[in-house]
């Protein structure tokens, strides 16, 4: 599914603009756009790094003010009450560090990536922990660039091992 989406969108755009419009999407965000842009999208790391940061965090500020209202509006339907229990559920089972740890623990949980560990799943972790949004913005934007030089430097060095790889049979 995930591959047919930006399989789909490269049709269409610029490498540059898959990378920002991939990083906005939950699930994928920093994490699949790197990847995409570093290695399919043939964009050099300096160009494809900021646009993943900031395609990443577009949506954060929005999840974090609507957040409340969005989730009151949702849970007046039974199956939009199940679903925001389920997520307010999850979320909180997977925030134990955001908890202990605060804002260090924010950027920690947003650093490591990992499924659900994202900036979508930090801001809603913020919100649940009763953090100040505007510090947890802050502390989701570290946590991004952290991620962001991880999946760079994994795939980068995928990258370079695949190259060997297939230099050794040429």
């Amino acid at each position: 599914m995930r591959e047919a989406i930006v399989e789909f969108l490269s049709r269409f755009l610029s490498p540059h603009v898959v990378t920002f419009l991939v990083a906005m999407l939950p699930i994928f965000e920093l994490r699949g756009a790197l990847p995409y842009a570093l290695t399919l999208g043939k964009l050099p790391l300096a160009q494809a790094f900021p646009i993943a940061v900031l395609g990443n965090m577009l949506p954060i500020p929005f999840i974090m003010y609507l957040l409340e209202p969005g989730t009151r509006l949702i849970s007046r339907v039974a199956p939009g009450k199940r679903f925001v229990d389920w997520l307010f559920a999850r979320t909180r089972a997977r925030s134990e560090k955001v908890r202990k740890y605060e804002l260090l623990g924010l950027i920690l949980f947003v650093a490591i990536p990992l499924p659900v560990t994202g900036a979508w799943t930090g801001a809603l972790a913020a919100h649940l922990c009763g953090l100040k949004k505007g510090r947890s913005l802050l502390a989701i934007t570290c946590g991004v660039c952290i991620a962001g030089i991880v999946v760079s430097l994994v795939t980068l060095g995928i990258k370079e091992i695949w190259a060997l790889i297939l230099g050794v049979f040429d």
